[in-house]
């Protein structure tokens, strides 16, 4: 019996983040912590101390880029595990936009540019594995995971050599314009009589969220998301019906590259100015277990997406407060939130369908 669809998208994933906050609590009685006071600090490192709100919800913008990303390629069944290169090449486009224009135009028209840039490398970086599996039949996991290093070889050339700021031996470009950088929201804040600590929380969270909308809309109001979510649920069914597969699988890619390189506007406009190394930090990878958990819905995927931001900037809190718990520590902890929203996600899926057969007929 299929559950309802509130049930699978709230009640499933909180089900799976209580059942692995436990696992985590033994975790921590295991090595003689407090469970109670390790996650009570986790909870303030992520809510309650200075900054750390604008922390959480700096850490939430990426992952909503990339778990969008994940989730449009996953609704036509193609598994892209590509971000990290998509958003790395999505960096290399608002970087470039931005070091030819920004000396020229204004900042508004410089920023419009960098953020076509950033979709538009990152759907290319994408198109190609989508081409290779429509029209050649490559798979697209390993294609996309070899992307992945290619896209991060590439940036260490360009920013070794041609990009290179002159006159430093640091593998970064210049400093962007001051006006093309994004705003901090502090900043903004303070701008209308408001205290805000400083945390790097810019505007892109806006465009992040313009983007579920999208993605929305995209998917549940138009003939092209309808038809890739036919194409994702039955193939056969969709060349039966005369859509065009091969078409769609390249079309399909395409818009999850752009969303996973629009992540680069909150690096590289929003935080560090200038094209740097290793920006994606890892948030493609994790934007897969946002998706999953998200259960490939955009209102899933911002609240699990601020999950997992909590996660990142309270598991850093529980470095500095306890001796016993270090940086690995808390990557276990974070592994085992992906690991019972991932892999066991549908491990408390049978109960609730017992629990709902029992419900029904009580209540008929």
């Amino acid at each position: 019996m299929p559950l309802p669809r509130w049930l699978e998208i709230f009640v499933v994933p909180l089900l799976n983040l209580v059942l692995a906050l436990l696992v985590v609590a033994l975790v921590f009685a295991a090595i003689g912590e407090d469970p109670f006071r390790a996650l009570a600090v986790m909870a303030q490192g992520a809510f309650v101390y200075p900054g750390s709100l604008g922390y959480t919800l700096y850490y939430t913008t990426n992952f909503i880029f990339t778990g969008l990303a994940v989730a449009v390629a996953f609704h036509a069944m193609l598994f892209n595990i590509g971000g990290e290169g998509q958003a790395t090449l999505g960096g290399l486009g608002v970087a470039l936009v931005c070091l030819a224009l920004d000396p020229f135009l204004p900042g508004v028209v410089v920023i419009l540019l960098a953020i076509g840039g950033a979709a538009a490398f990152g759907a290319a970086w994408a198109f190609i594995p989508g081409w290779l599996q429509a029209y050649r039949g490559s798979n697209i996991v390993i294609t996309t995971i070899m992307f992945n290093f290619i896209a991060s070889g590439l940036l260490v050339w360009l920013l070794s050599g041609m990009l290179m700021m002159s006159g430093q031996g640091s593998p970064q470009t210049r400093s962007l314009d001051a006006a093309v950088w994004l705003p901090f929201v502090h900043d903004i804040l303070r701008a209308f009589g408001m205290e805000a600590e400083r945390s790097p929380f810019n505007i892109s969270f806006i465009f992040a969220l313009a983007a579920c909308v999208g993605v929305w809309l995209l998917m549940w109001r138009t003939k092209l998301g309808y038809a890739l979510r036919v194409m994702g649920q039955s193939e056969p069914a969709a060349v039966y019906a005369g859509v065009p597969v091969r078409r769609l699988i390249v079309t399909a890619m395409a818009i999850s590259g752009a969303l996973a390189g629009c992540m680069a506007l909150n690096e590289i406009l929003g935080v560090h100015h200038k094209l740097v190394l290793n920006f994606t930090a890892g948030y493609g990878f994790t934007g897969i277990a946002v998706a999953l958990m998200g259960r490939n819905h955009p209102v899933g995927i911002v609240m699990a997406s601020f999950l997992f931001g909590a996660l990142y900037q309270g598991g850093a809190e529980l470095d500095f407060e306890f001796k016993t718990v270090t940086r690995e520590m808390v990557l276990v902890i974070q592994g085992l939130i992906i690991l019972f929203s991932g892999a066991l996600a549908h491990m408390p899926v049978p109960w609730l369908v017992r629990l709902v057969a029992w419900w029904r007929p009580a209540n008929a």
